[in-house]
């Protein structure tokens, strides 16, 4: 009876350990796509960033040459004697 029982356990644990291992490779495959989606929204992020920056820097380029634009009229405006 006792071998019996121990049998039986010894059974079981296999079972267990078996669905242990396939739990093991199921969460590591999902674990590995969850990874590769946070690379996927990193990268697009960066890029947002990237966007973000070069959008900044267009405007700072035409803010400057309207402050040129700006500097230009106003001498031109006081070499006819247009400004009061």
């Amino acid at each position: 009876m006792t071998e019996q029982i121990e049998n039986l356990i010894l059974e079981m644990l296999k079972g267990l350990r078996n669905e242990v291992q396939t739990l093991r490779a199921e969460v590591r495959a999902e674990f590995q796509d969850v990874k590769q989606r946070l690379t996927s929204l990193e990268r697009g992020q960066a890029k947002g960033h990237a966007d973000y920056a070069e959008l900044y820097g267009d405007h700072a380029r035409q803010q400057a040459a309207i402050d040129r634009l700006s500097e230009r009229l106003d001498r031109m405006e006081k070499r006819l004697e247009l400004q009061n």
